[in-house]
């Protein structure tokens, strides 16, 4: 059976952007190795953390939303205790709830990512136009 998972975790700050990156490419391929799909993807960024954790006081942040069977996530769990590039981890079962609850999450998100981006664009264009008027001027 399978069932929809949401695991987030904390990877030490010294890592390099490629780093991370490799960390993150090891989990979702794990992942979709075992027969997992991968839902949703979020990197969260390097945040302070709320007390120190392996003398660190900040961490890169990853959600990873994922489908899998039940016996998988006793591997990724194991997977992230052996990596020393992870400080912290916790991984949670969705119910139907969660899920709606996490789509909404995601279509909020993609909907202010786009209204962001939209005046961006609608701005270059009339920034151009003023230029144009100053040097015909």
């Amino acid at each position: 059976m399978i069932k929809q998972y949401e695991t987030v975790f904390i990877a030490t700050p010294v890592l390099s952007d490629i780093q991370m990156k490799e960390a993150v490419a090891k989990y979702t391929k794990l992942i979709t190795d075992n027969g997992g799909e991968i839902v949703y993807e979020e990197d969260w960024g390097l945040k302070q953390l709320a007390y120190p954790i392996q003398h660190k006081t900040s961490g890169f942040y990853y959600l990873i939303e994922f489908k899998a069977d039940p016996q998988f996530v006793a591997n990724l769990e194991t997977q992230y205790h052996r990596d020393e590039r992870i400080l912290r981890y916790l991984t949670v079962s969705l119910d139907q709830h969660a899920i709606a609850y996490a789509e909404h999450r995601r279509q909020t998100r993609a909907a202010k990512a786009a209204a962001a981006a939209a005046p961006k664009a609608e701005e270059a264009p009339a920034a151009e136009v003023a230029e144009a008027e100053v040097n015909a001027e």
